[in-house]
Formats: structure tokens, sequence, C-alpha cells
């Protein structure tokens, strides 16, 4: 007498999970362009590193004799895998039973996914694709009562923030909780033309605000580019599990380690000769920041974050000698490097994830100030702004400024913590103050101007007079700025600072002292 007889129908239930929701669902769901929930977690995880947990879980039907005659799998597949041979947790939704929704699924299996991650200190990725909330009215129906919502594993969901990397991508019409479930991450990404991302899905809203919008009207990416909702596009869902394996690769696997090093083929001591013209001598001539990252910066090492939403200012993750940094700079062509209500919340959420798993920062600094005018105000980006600054002040990782140009106002004097040891170097096209000479002489000499018989050419003689009393070289003279840098010299100056700011990290390892919120 052996076991073999169990093990077999194991096997073949295991087969019946394998067809999801059958062969006319699975083909109606790949005839849309996506591809079945199997073929997911192929595609991102390491070839043949999945380790499937409760893979029979589902509703059976059972003749006299208790054989099944019928299966239905659970619309959730949970496991194990490696990612770069890192070991991952892996949660994801099966469209093609039940569309993905609650009533669907086996609901222990979203937890149990959570679970995992959260005590076994492994990241979790999320491949969102269903409403992953209560069903439809007919469950209720079915139920015969109604229930008050709840959100399954949410203490887990909110407490794997702070202790692992979670990363979600949405990879069709996801709506509810399931959209809930990809905001509640530390990376986020949606496919073009194949996903969209809303709270409640077309007739809902049709239904209760009188708006008829399909669902890419509703919730494409045409939306989501700019709303914040999500963090970045995908051209495809493989170019989405790239850019998950690549998002994961500057990341510890929980916030008890290091972020990992990588061998580096880039000279540390590497200077870029175009770094000494690359800002204009004319200050309102805007330059392109994203050539100048590839000049500091190990190349090909840059990912990065929400180009589109607080599009001001640019966040990305890059390497230095091998070393992962976070990097934040302002975009001059976008309000002119500004920050907006927008970009104060990007800089805020940025900070606090750099925080949270010790990646040093590295800010390089072009700040004009917070925008102003009566849409700012509306927006209040006072507030916005604070908290951003808030955010930089509390941070305890390394961070090392860079003044490429302009330094002003409350925004400017925000983007370092002023009162701590302030580590910062400034190029020779410096620039600062508490507003621009240009606006501050007519504030200042506003009566003198208005009284002078030739006021434009009072002016010029002002702006002319000021022009040597705003030379950086007299900021240093007063040791305003602690140190003046040719800017080819960047690179190696960032380099030798990273190994020092890798050796301070353990120090600071486990839970960051305020926890990090989507």
């Amino acid at each position: 007498m052996t076991w073999e007889p169990e093990i077999k129908e194991l096997r073949r239930r295991e087969e019946l999970a394998r067809q999801m929701g059958g062969e006319e669902r699975v083909a109606k769901h790949k005839a849309q362009g996506k591809l079945t929930v199997r073929e997911r977690i192929d595609g991102l995880l390491d070839t043949g590193s999945f380790h499937e947990t409760g893979a029979i879980a589902g509703k059976s039907k059972y003749d006299e004799n208790g054989n099944v005659i019928d299966f239905t799998p659970a619309n959730f597949i949970l496991g194990t895998g490696r990612i770069n041979g890192r070991k991952v947790v892996v949660g994801a939704d099966d469209f093609t039973v039940r569309g993905g929704a609650a009533d669907g699924a086996i609901r222990g299996k979203q937890v149990y996914a959570e679970r995992l991650a959260h005590d076994l200190q492994l990241p979790i990725i999320r491949l969102v694709d269903g409403t992953g909330g209560g069903g439809s009215v007919k469950f209720l129906d079915m139920e015969g009562h109604t229930y008050v919502p709840v959100n399954p594993a949410w203490d887990l969901v909110v407490g794997n923030m702070e202790r692992v990397p979670v990363v979600a991508a949405c990879l069709g019409s996801v709506a509810g909780l399931g959209a809930a479930r990809v905001a509640a991450s530390h990376f986020s990404v949606m496919v073009e033309e194949t996903s969209q991302l809303f709270v409640a899905g077309p007739p809902v809203v049709k239904f209760g605000m009188g708006q008829d919008l399909t669902k890419e009207e509703l919730g494409g990416v045409q939306v989501h580019r700019t709303s914040g909702a999500v963090d970045n596009m995908a051209k495809s869902e493989e170019d989405a599990f790239e850019q998950i394996r690549t998002f994961l690769s500057y990341l510890p696997s929980s916030v008890w380690q290091l972020p990992p090093v990588l061998p580096s083929n880039d000279d540390p001591e590497r200077r870029e000769e175009r770094l000494i013209s690359v800002i204009p001598k004319n200050r309102r001539v805007p330059y392109k920041i994203r050539e100048i990252l590839p000049m500091i910066f190990d190349k090909d090492s840059i990912f990065e974050m929400g180009r589109y939403y607080g599009g001001g200012t640019l966040t990305c993750f890059a390497r230095l000698d091998g070393y992962p940094v976070g990097v934040m700079a302002n975009d001059q062509f976008v309000n002119g490097g500004g920050l907006t209500a927008e970009s104060s919340e990007k800089i805020e959420r940025f900070v606090d994830l750099c925080q949270t798993f010790h990646l040093p920062i590295v800010n390089l600094v072009d700040q004009p100030g917070m925008i102003i005018g009566l849409p700012s105000e509306k927006k209040g980006t006072i507030r916005k702004g604070v908290r951003a600054i808030s955010a930089i002040y509390q941070a305890t990782v390394p961070m090392m400024e860079i003044i490429l140009r302009r330094v002003f106002g409350v925004g400017g004097a925000g983007m370092s913590n002023g009162h701590g040891l302030n580590l910062r170097y400034a190029w020779p096209s410096g620039d600062w103050g508490s507003l621009p000479v240009e606006g501050g002489v007519h504030v200042a000499y506003r009566r003198e101007l208005e009284a002078s018989d030739n006021p434009e050419a009072l002016l010029k003689e002002l702006l002319e007079r000021m022009e040597s009393v705003r030379s950086p070289l007299r900021t240093a003279e007063a040791f305003g700025v602690e140190e003046i840098i040719d800017p080819r010299d960047t690179r190696p100056l960032l380099c030798e600072w990273v190994r020092d700011a890798y050796e301070l990290l353990p120090q600071q390892l486990g839970p960051s002292s305020h926890g990090m919120r989507p």
C-alpha cells in the first residue's frame, strides 16, 4: 500500500488548475492582446524558479461517490520565485476566472501572499487584472445578505510598505480594490492600450455620475500618465516586467538589508569635458537635465520614475561606481523646474522611499522656488511644498546636494537640511538668494524706479551693480557655500562620497522612524 493514488489525484487537480478559466475564456483573453496569468509569472521570474502555493484551491463539484466532476480554480495565483537570483513573492489575478473578482477567489490566498512577504521579509509583486473586490450583485443574491466591506489583508498591505519592496502592475481593466492594490505600492506600472485603472468602471460611472465614457477614456494611459496614481507606463507586458526587474535591482529585499552593490566597469574618476559648458551663461536659457545625468552617474544605470507627474522635478535611481542612489533634479522645461503641488508630492514620496530602503540621495539643485500665482495658491502649494521639505529634513540617509544653478526662496532653501552637516558642492553657475535679483530689484527699489526720470537706465545700472555681488565666489568668501567645484569633478567627488555613505548605512538598518505610505 502506498499513497500513489492520492498523488495522482493531486496531479490531476493541478492540471485542471493550469487550464485556468477554460479554453474558450483563455482564447478570448489572449485575443485582447494580454498574456495569461501563468505566462505573466513565467515572463517575470527567472526561468523555472516559480514555486506555487495553493495550486488546487478552488471550487469543486463531486458526484455521489465523492469524485471530482468539475473544478474551477481560484482566480488568484501565488507563490515564490526569483528575479536575478533574488527570492520574491508573486500574487497574480486570473481574469479568465470571474473577471478577477473576489467572488471567484479564495480570499485567503491574497492574505497569504501578503503574509508570506511580510513574515519572510521578501519583496512582493502584484500582477493585478480585475476588481479584486466584492464581486457583482449576483454574489449578494446567492448569499442572501449584504456585508460591511473590509479590505482583505490591508494591515499587511500597509505593513509591507514599511518592510519590503512592493511592486504592482496594472495589466487589465482594474477597478475598486484592485486599483487600490496597484496604488498601495512603492512602484507601479500600467500597459498602454490593454490596461485601465479606475475607482469604478464605466457602467457604474454612467449610472452614478451621468458620464458616458469608455474604459480608455475613464482610466487609460492618457489619464494616468500625469495623474500620479501610477508611476510608469509600459509599451507591453514584457516591458512592464523588465521595468519591475530593473526597479527591484536598486533595492534590498527588506529594510534589514543594504541595497545591492553591483560591479561597475565605468571609471569612477571619469571627467566629462562637456560639463564645463553644459549650463548656459545666459541664466534665461534652459538646459536638458537628462543629458547631464549620464555624464555624472554610471552609464546605463538611470531608471526614472513618474516622469510626467510633477514634471518640473525628476526622480530616478542610478548608480555611482556600482552603488545604488536616489536622484532628484529639476527639469527647466517644465515650470522652470519650480515646486508645484504635484512635484512637492513627488519629492515627499521619493525621499520617503529612499529613506525606507536606505538609499543615499543625490540632489541636483536648480530650484527657482515654489510656483506662484492664483492656480498655485488654489492647490495649497505651500502646504504640499512644506511636506516635501519636511521629508528632506526628516531623512537620515546620507544626502549630497550639488547646486547646478538656482537656489531661491523657501523651496530652494528646503532642498537640503541646512541645520545638519549639509554636504554640498556648487558649480560656478550657482545663483541664489531669497528671490532672483531681477525680480528683487523691482521690489526693493520700486520707489526709486517710480521717481526716476529714466527708470530703464536706473534699472540697468542697479542690475549691473548687483551682477558682481551675486557672484558665487563672493558667497564662498563668506563661507556661505562650502565649496565651489569644477563641474567636471562632480562624478569623482560623488563616487568618493557614496563609498563613505555606504559605510554609515549599516547603523540605519531596520524600519524608518516614520513609515512609508503610498
